[in-house]
């Protein structure tokens, strides 16, 4: 079966930093990888290069089956790879249902200028991701960081990603906001087949989204597995964990 994404052997360095070293994974279809590790793993540096954000010393990247390592980010994006990134990027003079509005369209100005818009799609994702109707005109600055979280995920959503790359989705959220974030995830996965790779530290909320576990410890990728094999590895518990 093609991988929906699959990276191989990719490493990067940044002077002497060897911050990733030769990690590959592969995701099919549906498909959810966790990935873990301590704070300056290289994790964010992972999702960088998946999305052509830095390039590679070395490797290659494939998205359903076809070399994306050619391609910058906007033409990663149009091929269905998308993120969320761990720090909110949000358009920041413009209100939340605009900020959906803009990464719903491809050619952007030239697509608002020319169409009457229909907001019923951008509705639809605000919502799907817990915002109330008095929140679609809003500005980020306006918005706590749970909710920022939520803007970057809806922002995400409305490219409509084959997969997606969710770095500390979780991050600032309630137990109940969690929960909600969840359920959509798991929802789009059965609906569109999306493929998730998700960094996240909140264990308890990635444990029962991902099918495995990827960790990375300085750079290098010391375990793949199931969650439970993975979390009861004493060398993860070590690294990661603090115990062992």
């Amino acid at each position: 079966m093609i991988a929906m994404l699959e990276a191989k052997d990719l490493s990067k360095s940044f002077g002497g930093l060897k911050a990733l070293q030769q990690v590959s994974l592969r995701a099919e279809l549906g498909h959810s990888v966790g990935i873990i590790g301590p704070n300056g793993a290289g994790k964010t540096t992972l999702f960088n290069l998946l999305t052509g954000e830095i390039k590679p010393d070395s490797g290659h990247v494939s998205l359903d089956g076809l070399s994306i390592d050619a391609e910058p980010i906007h033409e990663r994006v149009k091929l269905g790879l998308a993120r969320t990134y761990q720090v909110p990027r949000p358009f920041a003079e413009i209100s939340v249902r605009e900020n959906i509005r803009v990464s719903m369209m491809e050619d952007n100005l030239k697509y608002m200028l020319r169409v009457a818009w229909d907001d019923k799609g951008e509705q639809e994702i605000a919502e799907s991701v817990g915002f109330t109707a008095r929140q679609l005109d809003q500005l980020p600055s306006e918005l706590a960081m749970g909710d920022l979280r939520k803007l970057e995920l809806a922002r995400t959503l409305a490219t409509n990603p084959k997969v997606l790359l969710l770095d500390e989705v979780f991050a600032g959220l309630t137990y109940g906001e969690i929960e909600h974030i969840s359920n959509l995830l798991v929802e789009r996965r059965k609906s569109h087949g999306t493929t998730y790779l998700i960094v996240s530290h909140d264990l308890k909320a990635l444990q029962p989204l991902v099918d495995d576990v990827l960790v990375i410890h300085g750079g290098n990728v010391i375990k793949k597995g199931n969650f439970d094999e993975v979390v009861s590895d004493p060398q993860v518990q070590n690294a990661y964990l603090g115990t062992g």
